[in-house]
């Protein structure tokens, strides 16, 4: 657990300095330029999330059980994992309406699959790991809306051809993840 518990914070700390300390990123970033800033938060990441996955593999190795999630939690949780997907490719299609309604897909998509798992996972492996990413997710997302509104950004309209792509691109993802991926990557199946 103490590896786990590391790579979420050097992780999810790397990720929360313009919830914290944006200015300071502002000021940072003026005074050395944005590819040495870039490069240094890539390096954290990547450290942060080597750790964070090898903490998680050997938490889980020791699993202790908080509690056990009724079937129902599964079925929930992998139709929240649709929606995940979905915000996810939202962030990267650009025009589409998930992200003019939504502002920040790609955060709360974090926030609806850390709600996902917590559901349908009962070990305090899952529960730190998940729980610590539903925290920042919530914290992060609350944060870029207070900066939108600072900022005045206004965001245009989505069209439906970028939405109806979004939503085929994001129900493809889930299907190949779900069906597959995560049988191989992560050693569950979620769907059988």
């Amino acid at each position: 657990m103490p590896h786990l518990l590391l790579g979420l914070l050097v992780f999810l700390g790397v990720h929360s300095v313009r919830i914290v300390a944006d200015d300071w990123r502002a000021s940072v970033l003026a005074r050395y330029g944005e590819m040495p800033w870039k490069g240094l938060y890539s390096a954290l990441s990547l450290l942060g999330f080597g750790l964070l996955v090898w903490g998680f593999g050997l938490a889980r190795q020791q699993p202790l059980q908080l509690w056990s999630p009724p079937l129902a939690m599964r079925h929930l949780a992998a139709l929240l994992t649709l929606a995940s997907f979905v915000l996810l490719v939202a962030a990267y299609v650009p025009g589409n309406g998930i992200k003019a309604a939504v502002h920040h897909p790609m955060v709360l998509a974090v926030k609806v699959w850390a709600l996902s798992h917590l559901l349908a996972n009962g070990n305090l492996a899952h529960v730190v790991l998940f729980g610590s990413f539903l925290i920042w997710a919530v914290l992060d997302f609350t944060a870029a809306r207070r900066r939108d509104r600072h900022a005045g950004i206004q965001y245009a309209p989505g069209r439906a051809g970028a939405t109806a792509i979004t939503v085929l691109a994001g129900i493809g993802a889930w299907a190949a993840f779900a069906l597959w991926l995560h049988g191989w990557l992560i050693g569950v199946r979620p769907l059988g």
